[in-house]
């Protein structure tokens, strides 16, 4: 199912290449897991004056949906090359000013073995109504630890990388 690739930068570089001049600002960011790869695009700045924040989401939002419903044929098209090409599902995303919108993306099953302490902090959020099942009280959680360890995920992917160009310096097996 495609060949394997170690890094997100050989994908990035194919998607830079494949896709239509002129849908987004600047290169996309290429998002890559076992699973899913994610394309998130800059969209060319809105004209014009608007009176609150409100009004400008509601045109940033407006411009996002005209350019996924505009460009759904040839992203479809590049979303099939490309996992045939990597054997990874394609999404699609674009932001515009502080407005952002994620489509087609997949919510995969991940399985995992929790002591009873670990059981019982889920319990208690589904408990508390902030989630309806252990489910998405730990999607929840995932989500928190994310939100504040930005800084350290990012230093570890980094060195990954580092790690993944080193390894492919070395002498072949």
């Amino acid at each position: 199912m495609g060949h394997r690739y170690e890094s997100g930068k050989e994908a990035a570089g194919w998607f830079a290449g494949r896709l239509p001049d002129g849908w987004f600002t600047s290169a996309p960011e290429v998002i890559v897991d076992r699973e899913e790869i994610t394309i998130l695009g800059e969209l060319p700045a809105l004209d014009g004056e608007y009176t609150d924040d409100a009004e400008r989401a509601a045109a940033e939002a407006g411009r996002i949906a005209r350019w996924r419903e505009q460009t759904r044929e040839e992203r479809i098209d590049i979303a099939r090359q490309a996992e045939h090409r990597y054997g990874r599902k394609v999404a699609w995303a674009a932001r515009l000013g502080g407005t952002e919108e994620r489509f087609t993306r997949l919510s995969v099953p991940v399985m995992t073995r929790l002591r009873q302490p670990e059981r019982l902090i889920l319990d208690t959020l589904v408990d508390a109504g902030v989630a309806r099942s252990r489910s998405e009280a730990l999607a929840w959680a995932v989500r928190l630890v994310g939100k504040h360890a930005d800084e350290w995920l990012g230093e570890l992917r980094e060195a990954m990388t580092k790690v993944d160009e080193l390894r492919a310096k070395g002498p072949g097996l």
